[in-house]
């Protein structure tokens, strides 16, 4: 049923790149930020400062992780080493808090612009999952999941929400530790060997994969399809309506 194994009851869906198109907004924002840090750094010794890929470098260092996490290894790569800073810092400290937290700002100034866009075989699929009964949870490492699935239009579908706020909260380890999926599994009352988890980033497809969960789908948004099958997914579709399909089969 909708392309999945028997015995699944409970689906756990990444929300940017897999139901929402709020990936390139993410990268969007990324570069802003990115680029005007290293726009001030450029020159220095060991600091490489050409601009952010939204393509190769979101993939690569951001995609899926909780946003400090995302700050610091893109800027590792770069030679550039900020220090943590805390809680009190703001948006326009140089510190990784503070640039995450400025690149949070624009992010949520793109959404309040410019609102969000489902993708449409994603809603279909949703529909179809909620109709057969299944539990569905969103399981994002955004802080503006809340935000992003209310201006989608997509939050009656949703039973549980583990984000990056939730998990910031609740002290639940990241992406890609498979803890958020395992306590979105938890709260609808699944475990992993009845759940599938939907991811389009690699390190999301490596937390369903370290998760154990009974099918890691890898929704391929960026070309990747064997990086994506490499870090774990047990099939790989290029939309979720793919799996509407008779003819799909499971992995």
């Amino acid at each position: 049923m909708l392309g999945l194994r028997d015995g699944i009851t409970a689906l756990l869906f990444d929300l940017d790149g897999v139901l929402t198109k709020t990936a390139d907004v993410h990268a969007a924002a990324w570069k802003e930020m990115f680029d005007g840090v290293l726009a001030e750094h450029d020159g220095e010794p060991g600091v490489d400062a050409r601009p952010f890929d939204t393509k190769a470098d979101y993939h690569q260092y951001v995609d899926g992780k909780p946003r400090y996490d995302g700050v610091r290894d893109f800027l590792a790569s770069r030679g550039l080493h900020p220090p943590e800073g805390t809680a009190d810092d703001t948006a326009a400290d140089e510190t990784i808090r503070g640039l995450g937290d400025r690149k949070n700002i624009a992010v949520q100034e793109i959404i309040r612009t410019k609102g969000v866009e489902a993708y449409a075989g994603s809603v279909e699929y949703l529909h179809a999952a909620r109709d057969a009964g299944f539990g569905i949870a969103v399981v994002s490492s955004s802080a503006n999941a809340e935000a992003v699935l209310a201006a989608a239009g997509l939050s009656e579908f949703i039973t549980v929400r583990i984000d990056g706020k939730v998990a910031a909260d609740e002290g639940i380890t990241g992406k890609p530790a498979p803890d958020m999926f395992l306590v979105a599994a938890e709260r609808l009352g699944a475990t992993p060997d009845t759940s599938a988890v939907f991811e389009d980033a690699i390190s999301g497809v490596r937390s369903g994969a370290a998760g154990h969960f009974a099918m890691v789908v890898g929704v391929d948004r960026g070309g990747q399809p064997e990086a994506l099958r490499e870090a774990g997914a047990t099939i790989v579709v290029d939309d979720l309506a793919d799996l509407l399909d008779p003819a799909a089969t499971p992995g």
